[in-house]
C-alpha cells in the first residue's frame, strides 16, 4: 500500500503499524471527510467542513492528488489524511483523535512540508483551532511562526444583518453568464491579492469550489453592479447543518466606503435564509481588515484559528 514516492518525500517511514498511500476521490472521500470532521470536532467543537469542499480542492487543475495527497491506514481504516495545494503554499491536515499520540501527526507535517519542497514552494502553512493538537504540534516544531489569525462569526438567534440601502446607480444581483463569474472572479482576486504573501488562485482553480461546486445553485452568486461593470461579489452556500455560510465577499477598492460589503452580506445571509438555513456564519482574519465590520452589524466571534507558517526547504531531521 505504501509508494517509494511517499516513503522519499516524507524522508521516514510510516509510523509504526501504519500503511499510505494517496487519497483517490472516488474512493476515499467518506473515510477522509470521516477524518478531518473528527478531528474539527474533537478540536474546536464544530464541524468546518464538507465533503464538497474536498470534492472542490481536489477537482482544482493545479491539484494533483495522485501526488498532493496522503492518507494514513491502519489497517483499512483511514486515520489521517493531508493535502497540500495552492502550488504547495498551503496545506490541511487531519489526525483522528483515535490515533494521536503515535507520531502521525508529525510525520504527516513531515510530507506536506517534503511535498510542498518539490512542488518549489519558499513556504507552507496550515490554519488550525487555536490550541488544539495541531496548534501545540506546529509551535513546538522549529521553524514555524505565527502567519495571521482568523475567527469564525455567526449571527445570533433571530438576528439578522441591517439591510443597507445602494447608493445611486448601483443594484445587485445573481451572476448568471460565465462572463458574470468571470468579473467576479476578477472582484474577489484583485481584492484578496491585496492581503500579503497570498497566492494568485486563477480562475480555473476558483470555480471548482464555487460556480462549479457540487450542488451549486444561481443564487448563491450575487453581484453588485454599477454602470453595467461589477464591482463587489459575495459566494454564499448552505452546508449540511443548515448553517448559510459566507465563503468570499469582495468590492473593488474604488466602491468602497458606499455600504455595498454590508449590503452584500444582507442579502446573501438571506438568500441562504430563503433556502433552508437556520444559522449566519462567516470567517475572517487579520490580513482583511473587516473584523469591525461583522462586529458592527451584530456578528459574534465563535471560534478562533491560527495559521502557522515554515519556510522552505527545511533543515533534514
Amino acid at each position: 500500500m505504501s509508494s517509494n514516492l511517499d516513503l522519499d518525500l516524507a524522508g521516514t517511514v510510516p509510523p509504526a503499524g501504519c500503511t499510505v498511500r494517496a487519497l483517490v476521490p472516488d474512493q476515499d472521500l467518506e473515510a477522509a471527510y470521516d477524518v478531518y470532521s473528527a478531528d474539527q470536532l474533537e478540536d474546536s467543537g464544530v464541524i468546518a467542513i464538507e465533503r464538497a469542499d474536498l470534492l472542490a480542492d481536489w477537482a482544482r487543475p493545479s491539484m494533483d492528488t495522485r501526488a498532493d495527497t496522503i492518507g494514513v491506514w491502519r489497517g483499512d481504516r483511514l486515520v489521517a489524511a493531508a493535502e497540500v495545494s495552492r502550488r504547495g503554499t498551503r496545506a490541511e491536515g487531519a489526525v483522528h483523535p483515535d490515533a494521536r499520540g503515535a507520531g502521525i501527526g508529525t510525520w504527516l507535517a513531515s510530507w506536506v512540508e517534503a511535498r510542498a519542497t518539490a512542488l518549489g514552494s519558499a513556504t507552507i502553512g496550515q490554519s488550525v483551532p487555536q490550541g488544539s493538537a495541531a496548534h501545540r504540534l506546529f509551535a513546538a516544531r522549529p521553524g514555524y511562526r505565527h502567519a495571521h489569525t482568523a475567527w469564525i462569526l455567526e449571527l445570533p438567534d433571530g438576528a439578522q444583518v441591517p439591510d443597507r440601502a445602494l447608493p445611486d446607480g448601483y443594484r445587485i444581483r445573481t451572476s448568471e453568464t460565465e462572463s458574470d463569474h468571470r468579473a467576479a472572479h476578477d472582484v474577489i482576486e484583485r481584492a484578496f491579492g491585496e492581503w500579503a504573501n497570498r497566492p494568485p488562485e486563477p480562475y480555473e482553480d476558483w470555480v471548482p469550489g464555487t460556480v462549479e461546486r457540487p450542488g451549486y445553485a444561481p443564487w448563491q452568486l450575487r453581484v453588485v453592479e454599477h454602470d453595467g461593470v461589477i464591482v463587489g461579489a459575495c459566494f454564499t452556500v448552505v452546508d449540511d447543518l443548515a448553517c448559510g455560510y459566507v465563503d468570499q465577499l469582495a468590492v473593488a477598492r474604488e466602491h468602497r466606503g458606499r455600504g455595498l460589503a454590508q449590503a452584500l452580506l444582507a442579502d446573501g445571509f438571506r438568500g441562504a435564509r430563503e433556502h433552508g438555513a437556520t444559522r449566519s456564519e462567516l470567517s475572517t482574519d487579520t490580513r482583511t481588515g473587516a473584523l469591525d465590520l461583522y462586529l458592527k452589524v451584530g456578528m459574534q466571534v465563535s471560534n478562533t484559528w491560527v495559521h502557522l507558517v515554515t519556510d522552505l526547504p527545511r533543515p533534514s531531521a
